[in-house]
């Protein structure tokens, strides 16, 4: 795969739609650590977080942010190094916390947060290194 510098180099970037695109970087980099690399207007950012990225659009073209009030749509999972750590750094940002950090059964301890949009983020760090068959999964073809 060929490669531009003017395009995320992650092989899936969501595309998530904010009211107001530059308070969304500042929040997103501040609150949850990402990094802005590329900025086009007001209207579209590109953001990173380790091999992933992000792009933050406007409300045109048809798109708009979520609904508080239709339920959830859709939410991104993000993995860091420290979930307890991100967590509070998040929280003192002021993102609402839906769910405390947990360890789950699938060798995973998480916490789900709501950004300044309402867009639902789950962060994750393993904690230990499970089969599926081992909490009750399938493994049908390995990473």
């Amino acid at each position: 795969m060929s490669g531009n510098r003017s395009a995320p180099p992650a092989s899936v970037t969501p595309v998530l739609v904010y009211p107001d695109v530059g308070a969304a970087v500042a929040w997103l980099t501040g609150a949850f650590g990402f990094v802005e690399h590329v900025r086009i207007a007001d209207h579209r950012a590109q953001l990173g977080f380790g091999d992933g990225a992000l792009i933050v659009a406007d409300a045109t073209h048809g798109r708009r942010p979520p609904d508080p009030d239709a339920g959830i749509a859709h939410s991104v999972m993000v993995r860091v190094d420290d979930v307890d750590a991100h967590c509070a750094t998040a929280r003192a940002a002021g993102a609402r916390i839906l769910s405390e950090p947990a360890d789950q059964p699938f060798g995973e301890r998480q916490y789900t947060a709501a950004d300044l949009a309402g867009h639902h983020w789950t962060f994750t760090q393993s904690i230990d290194d499970l089969s599926p068959e081992q909490w009750g999964g399938t493994t049908v073809s390995p990473w």
